[in-house]
C-alpha cells in the first residue's frame, strides 16, 4: 500500500510541475491574470498534497502501523487524492472554461469547496493515525 501511495504522490508532483510550466509559459498569454492565479492555486495545492502523499507513505512504511492505523492511512490517501481531483481539477477546468468558452463552469465552481473538504479530511485522518499510535505506546 505504501508503494501505491508513494507512486501517487510522485505522479501528482510531476503533473504539478508540468502544469505549472504550462501555466507559466503557454497559459499566461491566453487568460487574464486573475484566471492565471486560479490555475497557480490549483498547481500549488496539487504539489503540496503530492508531497503530503510522499510523506504519508514514508510515515506508514517506517512506523509499521497496525491494521486499524493502516486503514487510517488508506483513508488519508483516498481523501488527499480526492482533494487534488476535486479542488485542483475544478480550478483547472474553470480556467480552461475561459479559453474554451465552456458553459460548464457553473457546474464546476461548486465542486472546489468539496475538494477543500477532502483535503481537511485527509489531514484529520492522518492526525488520527498519529494520535492513536502515540496513545498505544
Amino acid at each position: 500500500m505504501h508503494r501505491k501511495i508513494l507512486m501517487g504522490g510522485l505522479c501528482f508532483c510531476f503533473l504539478a510541475v508540468l502544469l505549472g510550466a504550462f501555466g507559466a509559459h503557454a497559459l499566461k498569454s491566453m487568460v487574464l491574470p486573475d484566471r492565471l492565479v486560479l490555475f497557480e492555486t490549483g498547481v500549488r495545492y496539487q504539489f503540496m498534497h503530492g508531497m503530503a502523499l510522499i510523506a504519508l507513505s514514508i510515515y506508514g512504511s517506517q512506523n509499521h502501523a497496525k491494521l486499524g492505523e493502516q486503514k487510517g492511512i488508506e483513508w488519508a490517501f483516498i481523501f488527499f487524492i480526492s482533494g487534488i481531483i476535486f479542488f485542483s481539477g475544478s480550478l483547472y477546468l474553470l480556467v480552461l472554461a475561459t479559453i474554451l468558452n465552456g458553459t460548464w463552469s457553473n457546474f464546476v465552481g461548486p465542486i472546489t469547496p468539496l475538494g477543500g473538504l477532502f483535503f481537511m479530511l485527509g489531514w484529520i485522518s492522518w492526525f488520527r493515525v498519529v494520535f492513536k499510535d502515540k496513545v498505544d505506546k
